[in-house]
């Protein structure tokens, strides 16, 4: 996968003002890595902050990297799209300092929906599995006012 120009003259392409405007996953030191249409890599280190009390990652920072990936597979096609669902799986553990890459991949499009998959690794350990369903919004340019 090879990342996609981060825009033209024009300005930044989808995903990179998308992600340029997400506080959530940058105050969390998620960094995109690579991104085209339907697929996106993204990384964060486990910090102490995302330790729950048995000292392992609390699952809703891995479920939050996962669905960064997605977010930046199903915006790389060009309109606006959201979840319109997602599960994950729970597979290993993760720790402090644990460096974990979040692979999305589009498996189907159709009409305005679509399928991804992200696979959550630390190194070669599959540490999670997300699957997220989008939905396409509708364009929301303004109509000409009638005379």
């Amino acid at each position: 996968m090879a990342t996609r120009a981060t825009g033209t003259e024009a300005g930044p392409g989808p995903v990179a003002t998308m992600f340029a405007a997400d506080e959530a996953s940058r105050r969390l030191g998620i960094e995109l890595l690579d991104h085209d249409d339907g697929t996106a890599v993204v990384r964060m280190t486990v910090t102490d902050a995302m330790v729950n009390g048995h000292g392992i990652a609390h699952g809703g920072y891995l479920f939050l990297l996962a669905d960064t990936a997605f977010a930046c597979a199903c915006n790389g096609h060009g309109p606006v799209t959201v979840a319109a669902g997602a599960d994950i799986v729970f597979v290993a553990s993760a720790h402090e300092g644990d460096v974990l890459t979040a692979t999305a991949v589009e498996r189907t499009r159709f009409g305005r929906s679509g399928v991804y998959d992200v696979s959550v690794l630390r190194g070669d350990t599959v540490i999670a599995e997300f699957r997220g369903r989008s939905r396409s919004l509708r364009s929301t340019t303004p109509k000409e006012p009638q005379s």
